[in-house]
């Protein structure tokens, strides 16, 4: 299903600006001496424009939902449940980056926009793919470091009145000239003290002549808060911050009090987390914003927030007024959060006849496991059922709208395996909503988390906060893989797509992906629902039953979601792949029709056996040392145990890199590659035996390998 036709694709090649529709023309008529009419301005995309989108431009895709109710369902049926088995490849556009590439693609006046993962704007003609402009923000690569979970990323622009806007993951906020590609404003969002940069991930959302943004990395001791600017000028009209600060200092808007009520201790001291990284929207109907609010810091509530307490606000939706900032209600998913259950999964906007009563709803599937039906009104509870596997609670209270906990899940007490883990049932992945069938098509993974307090914690009762790295309040090093070693076997990881009823929580369909790592998910009136998965196998169901109909090896790692378009008579999908580590490969967006016969050409394999290794010199006592400095610094990155999934896998560094290791993690050899210098954090000595045991781990691993 799906293969490969025989031609070898070609990359479009970049030309002028001429290739926006009717510049050629114009460029044609001056030639010949004549006067060419006026050409429209570009992108005048406007808050009408996209709220009408399904009436007038159902070929269009002008928000990051495709609309401002985040449906990412289209209307277009030329590719269809009896037509998908003739999609084929008709271009590809390289992206020369190996860090994950999450955007979602704009399209507007066959124009596409996307940004990659060092937040590099770039148009590009939708029907060809030929460059249009490309704009270099310049981002810090040295922020790559305080990332929260391994390296930059970037999930899009919005496009609105002739701009295009993109949040830099440095934490800038840039208003860019959809025509000519040159940049009209560039703001620092990041104007809130902190021990670390702040960063940012998620889209903005243009919308009510306004431009609002959040911000990443609740881990990394951030307060979280929403910034409205203004979309002409740049200037900030007004943010409101999730968490409260230090009581003792007058609040910055009258909701911290409240907020402040239900927190304990010096949780300001950690900076309290809350970050707004990922969903924010827009609802014209009730001139609304509502915000999806992330977890505290640390994650352990008991260190956090001695004593109890709901932590307002985060892990919760919040709904703003747009012009003022001034909070309308909120609902808290999971009060006193202790597991990183954000709230900051898509929200989508819907009309639904709810106990006979139509309402106007917001819904959304955050970490936590329970799929949530509120009316946008005011924050009612209507629904709250399980989508995904759960041990932390058995159910959510409909009197009092809270999760039961699970007595016998309570991992201070008694260290163990939780579901969902920390990246949730569902994690920032967007979903899709069929309002035809009332059915939404969720991207969801059953991954477990070890969860168990700090060592010194666990030994002492006292939390010591640690300097320019992450406060998880978690256990990490030797001492989490002996409580792991004495825990029964972690469960099986999966990644499932499933068609979900949010009125009676039935799980009508679902299929198993090939890998835990899922991608975002489109829907099409067409019947189809497309989704990537970690395996890079790019997959159209049947949305009816969940049939396979085609799929296409990407040769990468798919997590970001699909989006579909038409130009003239032929519909697109555009998908943007990541690469993966099994080959030497960067990424790419992929653009399919009917018809299409443009090969992919295979990238060469990369070797993933660990290799031997160089001689190891430390001690027992120096590995565990070493052990706890590369969790505390080299982790969120290169992952736990050093088993890299995300960036370089150091088990599988080359005597060079070993070599040169000293002037890697201290001197700033690949700080172009996103690799900080560490100077200020490790001592040449402390550097040596990150080293030593990571040299441990590969021989560990390597010798399990062997014996299989």
């Amino acid at each position: 299903m799906g293969t490969s036709r025989n031609r070898s694709i070609l990359e479009p090649k970049a030309r002028s600006l001429c290739v926006r529709a009717g510049l050629c023309a114009g460029l044609a008529l001056l030639a010949a001496g004549q006067q060419p009419a006026a050409e429209p301005p570009a992108a005048q995309v406007t808050d009408a424009r996209i709220d009408r989108i399904d009436e007038e431009e159902p070929g269009a895709w002008l928000a990051y939902g495709r609309g401002y109710r985040q449906h990412r369902f289209s209307p277009l049926t030329q590719v269809n449940r009896d037509t998908v088995e003739d999609l084929g490849l008709v271009w590809m556009r390289r992206l020369d980056v190996r860090h994950r590439l999450q955007s979602s693609p704009i399209v507007v006046d066959g124009v596409i926009y996307y940004t990659d993962s060092w937040s590099v704007v770039s148009a590009v003609d939708a029907d060809t793919g030929e460059t249009i402009w490309t704009f270099d923000p310049e981002t810090r690569r040295r922020y790559a470091r305080w990332s929260c979970c391994g390296g930059p990323i970037n999930r899009g622009v919005a496009v609105y009145k002739g701009r295009v806007y993109t949040a830099t993951f440095d934490a800038r906020l840039v208003a860019i000239d959809a025509a000519t590609g040159q940049q009209v404003w560039d703001v620092d969002t990041a104007d809130y003290p902190s021990r670390v940069p702040y960063t940012i991930s998620g889209a903005p959302l243009a919308a009510a002549g306004k431009v609002f943004i959040g911000n990443s990395g609740s881990e990394w001791d951030h307060r979280g808060y929403v910034t409205a600017y203004d979309a002409e000028t740049g200037e900030k009209e007004w943010r409101f911050f999730t968490v409260p600060g230090d009581p003792s200092k007058p609040f910055e808007h009258p909701e911290l009090e409240l907020a402040a009520e239900t927190w304990n201790g010096e949780w300001w001291k950690l900076g309290g987390g809350g970050t707004v990284w990922n969903s924010i929207t827009y609802d014209s109907d009730l001139h609304t914003v509502y915000v999806g609010v992330g977890n505290g810091t640390p994650w352990s509530r008991e260190i956090r927030s001695p004593g109890g307490g709901d932590n307002l606000f985060l892990s919760s939706i919040v709904a703003l007024h747009p012009d003022t900032g001034r909070m309308k209600w909120y609902y808290q998913t999971t009060p006193g959060d202790n597991w990183d259950y954000t709230a900051t999964q898509d929200i989508v906007l819907a009309d639904l006849v709810v106990d006979g009563i139509e309402r106007k709803v917001v819904m959304q599937a955050p970490k936590n496991g329970f799929f949530y039906v509120l009316d946008r009104r005011d924050g009612e509870l209507l629904r709250a059922y399980p989508y995904g596997a759960m041990n932390w609670a058995t159910h959510v209270d409909m009197e009092t709208g809270r999760p039961v906990e699970n007595p016998d899940a309570v991992w201070e007490e008694k260290p163990q395996w939780m579901l969902p883990g920390n990246i949730g049932s569902h994690n920032w992945e967007p979903m899709a909503f069929d309002a035809r069938s009332g059915l939404m098509y969720i991207p969801t993974h059953d991954v477990a988390f070890f969860f168990a307090l700090p060592e010194d914690y666990a030994e002492t009762g006292v939390y010591s906060p640690r300097e320019r790295t992450m406060n998880l309040g978690v256990a990490s090093g030797r001492y989490r893989a002996k409580l792991i070693e004495e825990a029964p076997p972690r469960p099986e990881s999966k990644g499932f797509l499933k068609a979900f009823d949010p009125l009676t929580g039935e799980t009508v369909w679902k299929v198993r992906n090939k890998s835990a790592q899922i991608g975002g998910v489109l829907a099409t009136a067409g019947g189809l629902v497309f989704q990537g998965d970690g395996s890079g196998t790019f997959s159209a169901y049947d949305s009816d039953t969940g049939e396979l109909l085609w799929d296409f090896d990407s040769y990468g790692s798919i997590i970001a979601p699909p989006v579909t378009y038409r130009i003239g008579n032929t519909q697109y999908v555009a998908v943007i792949v990541g690469a993966a580590f099994a080959y030497y490969d960067t990424g790419k967006m992929l653009v399919f029709s009917l018809g299409g016969d443009a090969e992919l050409p295979v990238p060469p394999e990369r070797d993933r056996a660990i290799p031997e290794q160089p001689a190891m010199s430390a001690s027992v006592e120096e590995l565990d040392q070493g052990g706890k400095l590369y969790h505390q610094f080299c982790a969120s990155c290169h992952g736990y145990s050093a088993r890299g999934y995300r960036n370089a896998d150091l088990r599988i560094m080359s005597r060079a890199i070993h070599d040169s290791f000293q002037d890697v993690v201290r001197g700033g050899l690949l700080v172009d590659l996103g690799m900080d210098s560490f100077a200020e954090d490790l001592d040449e000595t402390e550097t040596e035996l990150i080293r030593q045991y990571i040299i441990s781990r590969a021989n560990i691993d390597r010798e399990a390998a062997e014996t299989r």
